[in-house]
């Protein structure tokens, strides 16, 4: 009776510990939503939303920081997940497990998960900006400086391989939740292996790649470091296009907090600039999440 009081008491001591785990983190996810609203909400309007900031960013709105980084996040996705999903694939379908190519690109990929982000940053400026950009340059231009400099292009790149474990990692474990006897009837009844991926096992592992497409997002919208030196501007008065520098709502906070000469005068704005990164950032994922539903739904019907 003795052991079984113990074993009770440790069971519902192990449920408490961890329940109150779970319950401090969304309470201080909860804490900080509430203290950034509260900061930013004097700043939060449709003029804050859509026009250009004045005055030297102490007054005006954030419309170029909100632009310019929905296009990175979305160049960044079109670029990572495809090859993610590529590489993934060539892991669990083709690939043996205990292959030297097969370790070899999973430590790479454990490798590049790993590194700090400000590395991609000069990676991507010694990379994409000095080699390919000039090379372009000099190949297309006759040497004068349009793809070899910081712009939208090289800095969504950058961050398409700062995300591209994540998604790596998140479709090989969701092509895994297949079962293998799905495979073994597709193969049975004829079709190829590339018809048995492609109608059998993508769209039964379609939620994990829209869940690797998730976290993508939401890392590469909040970081700076690697664009700091491959694209980010600290003001523009027009929207840029692929070849250009553009504003991003991550870099805007951090100019405002490090470089403002009145920073009483710009908390506030820092405030909102959050929410509305925060708010961002939300809309992309619930637009994933809605689009994996979708898919999710179809297929079961």
């Amino acid at each position: 009776m003795i052991n079984n009081f113990r074993k009770n008491f440790k069971g519902a001591a192990i449920e408490g510990v961890t329940l109150f785990s779970a319950l401090l983190i969304i309470a201080i996810v909860f804490v900080m939503f509430i203290v950034i609203f509260i900061g930013g909400k004097s700043q939060l309007s449709w003029e804050f939303l859509t026009s250009f900031p004045t005055e030297g960013m102490t007054k005006g709105g954030i419309f170029p920081a909100i632009y310019g980084t929905a296009l990175l996040v979305i160049i960044m996705s079109i670029a990572a997940v495809p090859f993610g999903t590529i590489t993934a694939i060539y892991l669990t379908e083709y690939a043996k497990e205990n292959s030297i190519i097969a370790k070899t690109i999973r430590f790479a990929v454990r490798t590049l998960a790993v590194i700090p982000s400000i590395i991609y940053g000069l990676f991507g400026l010694g990379f994409f900006i000095k080699f390919v950009g000039t090379h372009v340059d000099n190949a297309l231009y006759g040497g004068t400086l349009h793809w070899g400099q910081p712009n939208l292009l090289w800095a969504s790149l950058t961050m398409a391989l700062l995300t591209l474990p994540v998604v790596i990692v998140s479709v090989e474990e969701a092509l895994k939740t297949v079962p293998q006897e799905l495979r073994a009837a597709s193969l049975a009844l004829g079709a190829t292996k590339w018809q048995t991926i492609y109608k059998v096992v993508l769209p039964g592992s379609v939620s994990g790649i829209m869940t690797g497409t998730i976290l993508a997002v939401s890392r590469g919208a909040g970081e700076v470091a690697p664009i700091l030196f491959t694209g980010a501007a600290y003001y523009l008065a027009t929207l840029p296009g692929l070849g250009d520098q553009f504003m991003v709502l991550g870099y805007h906070i951090y100019v405002l907090t490090t470089q403002s000469a009145n920073v009483d005068q710009t908390l506030p704005i820092q405030f909102g600039t959050t929410c509305v990164l925060l708010m961002l950032t939300f809309v992309l994922n619930m637009s994933a999440v809605i689009l994996r539903y979708r898919i999710r739904k179809k297929k079961n019907n």
